[in-house]
């Protein structure tokens, strides 16, 4: 007998070994014919996804009061040939100015096709396909004062996206956006998943309903003024498993829908622009040209597949960074969740606790300790307030080989981040995480931007809380780590909100934007019968394996370990947490359904991590291990206990041999979960004889 590595034999999965690259050469094909882009007399310009499965129509549709040869912009989309969105209308409200879009005409069309790849430095895929047939057409008003538009569409196998273009043109002296016109008209009354927030300045923190789209439209024939956020997760019966989302949204203001329908038949939703403040019959101004964010469309047969499309950001700038050897992803000791427990189990927020939990990272093997807010001057992030010693804790924690990361208020970075970030630079601070921003007007916007730039140049790492949800900004400013706009693991200290249903309905929603900050790693786990809110020594609903899980499920390159560090001590599912990484090179959904339950297995190098849940239902899963490279592993398991519905911490945990063709087969408790690390071992192979 010999020992040799595992073999990567199967074309489709990454070897077991170090994964090889794709390539980076881009392909760039002017497309005339092949019948993926039709455009003619017609008016019409059709482009279709690599696959074929998706296609764009974009036309114009003639009324009345248009000049020849003009209509209303409009556009379908239809997924293996059935209608997925119908006629929808396309426009920009700009100041003092008819709809631009609703009386214009397509001038030409150009089309291409992209296929390459590109690597990310943290976040699910470290390399990323990313491959697209384009359509970009031109298009102008047949009257005075005969203004231009561009329309670009991107067709993916997985999603199609589009953008306005403006350019500059003698009719237009600027931009100055009242509000987009664009509609979502759903082919049938799908089930939504749907964050409804109160207004422009939120959190984000909701939980996503489940309804029917129409039941959103005022039945007393008057408009809907329900906001609802993004990402908007739908199910359209017969057709496919839909959601609405936004990408690259430098100078422009974030996107929310609405149902504008003013009677019980309306399925449909149009797009509204965060207003600016002081300011609110605006949403974007700028000067030309200007280009809008790329309004996402994601689709799949499956809810699933939408969480492995890397479309965001795909859709995002490359990166602006020459170099990114200092960004790291990994763990986090964390005060804050807990109540800043002491190692006497006080609740005590100065140095010494620091130290603690600085003592616990070095320990279980993490790179970061993270301050939360406590440590400034009131209205002065360039002070401290004598509490903490940050300086001197970051000397401490280098010792142990042990980073820092500091909490921001968003007013005092906004107006302090100049001076304080080349501060926290000399002091030797990692990251910072900058809290209450509550916003994503214009303004709001460009503050994300500023930041991750201004940070980059310091050498910090950034994590967005009381945030925005995501759009591909993390691709163009690699050391931005996180964004919270979840209801996370805090709401447990005030109520019952974050419980199972919630977790695994979350992946399927929220997290299609990118990385979630949920901050997992609850250790107080109690039955729903048990659980009361408490602030100091929080208790989590669900098991502690459904805790385990999330390591893997949650895609969170800054991944705090929440609980305190006398809660993980002597606890052997413990072991798991200090192994699984906090990024990925690929990831793959094995199954589940939003609100129900949810399984995904991940690749770090050579090794697969597997992470299941479910919702108060207990559920007897089979999970394929096809994923898997040829090749012999084994499995260190962390599984429910069998008592694990009436004693939600025990766990238990065991190790077996997999092969690709193996079958988990787990039984996941109520509120249950299953966590696995499967570990590649080398390959046996018989000696010649």
């Amino acid at each position: 007998m010999h020992l040799t590595r595992c073999p990567a034999s199967r074309p489709a999965r990454p070897p077991c070994g170090r994964p090889t690259p794709l390539g980076l050469v881009a392909v760039l094909l002017l497309l005339v014919a092949a019948g993926r882009v039709a455009f003619g007399q017609s008016g019409q310009a059709l482009v279709t996804s690599p696959n074929g499965r998706l296609a764009f129509r974009l036309s114009t549709i003639a009324d009345g009061n248009s000049a020849p040869g003009g209509g209303q912009l409009v556009y379908e989309v239809t997924y293996r040939d059935r209608p997925l969105l119908a006629r929808s209308g396309l426009g920009l409200e700009l100041e003092g100015q008819r709809l631009l879009g609703g009386r214009v005409r397509l001038l030409e069309a150009e089309t291409s096709t992209m296929d390459h790849t590109y690597r990310l430095v943290t976040g699910k895929a470290s390399t990323v396909r990313d491959h697209y047939h384009a359509l970009r057409v031109r298009l102008a008003e047949p009257e005075a004062p005969h203004r231009q538009m561009t329309l670009e569409v991107r067709a993916y196998d997985d999603a199609v996206a589009f953008r306005y273009l403006v350019p500059a043109q003698p009719g237009l002296a600027s931009f100055r956006l009242t509000k987009e016109r664009t509609e979502f008209r759903l082919s049938k009354d799908p089930f939504i998943y749907a964050l409804i927030l109160p207004h422009y300045r939120s959190m984000y923190e909701s939980e996503f309903i489940r309804l029917s789209a129409s039941s959103l439209a005022n039945q007393g024939g008057v408009a809907s003024t329900v906001l609802l956020g993004l990402p908007l997760l739908m199910e359209v019966p017969g057709v496919a498993w839909l959601a609405i989302t936004e990408a690259d949204l430098r100078d422009n203001a974030a996107m929310y829908l609405v149902n504008p329908a003013g009677n019980w038949s309306g399925h449909w939703f149009e797009s509204r622009l965060a207003p600016q403040i002081g300011a609110t019959n605006l949403s974007v101004t700028g000067t030309l040209p200007h280009h809008s964010a790329w309004r996402v469309l994601l689709v799949g047969d499956e809810p699933g597949r939408l969480i492995e499309a890397n479309t965001i950001t795909s859709l995002s700038p490359d990166s602006v960074l020459s170099d990114t050897s200092w960004i790291h992803a990994g763990k986090a000791a964390w005060d804050w969740w807990s109540g800043s427990l002491g190692p006497d189990g006080r609740s005590s927020y100065n140095t010494a606790t620091m130290r603690y939990y600085v003592d616990f990272a070095a320990t279980a093997g993490f790179p970061y300790m993270l301050v939360d807010a406590g440590w400034w001057a009131r209205g002065d992030i360039t002070r401290m307030n004598g509490r903490v010693d940050i300086p001197g804790l970051v000397r401490y924690a280098a010792g142990k080989g042990v980073r820092i990361w500091i909490w921001l208020g968003y007013q005092e970075a906004n107006r302090q981040m100049q001076a304080a970030f080349p501060l926290y630079e000399h002091w030797g601070v990692a990251g910072v995480k900058i809290d209450f921003i509550e916003r994503d007007d214009q303004e709001g916007i460009e503050f994300y931007y500023r930041a991750a730039a201004l940070a980059a140049q310091h050498h910090l790492l950034v994590d967005f809380h009381g945030a925005t949800k995501p759009t591909g900004l993390d691709r163009t400013y690699p050391n931005v780590l996180g964004y919270e706009a979840v209801a996370g693991m805090e709401q447990s200290k005030a109520g019952s909100r974050d419980n199972p249903e919630h977790h695994v309905t979350l992946p399927f929603t929220r997290m299609l934007a990118g990385r979630m900050d949920y901050t997992p790693g609850g250790f107080a786990n109690v039955t729903r019968e048990e659980f009361e809110p408490r602030m100091e020594r929080p208790m989590v609903m669900g098991t502690r394996a459904h805790q385990l899980a999330m390591y893997v499920v949650y895609e969170a390159p800054f991944q705090m370990v929440s609980d305190y560090p006398g809660a993980y001590a002597g606890q052997p599912a413990f072991a798991f947490i200090q192994r699984v990484p906090a990024t990925w090179d690929e990831t793959r959904v094995l199954g589940g359904a939003p609100g129900q339950w949810i399984g995904v297995a991940r690749r770090s190098g050579r090794d697969w991590y597997l992470g299941a849940m479910t919702d108060w239902e207990p559920r007897e899963l089979d999970l394929a291990l096809s994923f898997l490279a040829e090749g012999r592993y084994l499995a260190h398991v962390y599984a429910d206990a069998a008592d694990a519905d009436q004693f939600p911490k025990h766990v238990h945990v065991a190790d077996q041999r997999v092969r690709p063709t193996t079958h988990l087969r787990p039984h996941l408790a109520p509120g249950g979960g299953y966590a696995v690390w499967l570990q590649c071992l080398s390959h046996e192979k018989p000696s010649a004889k």
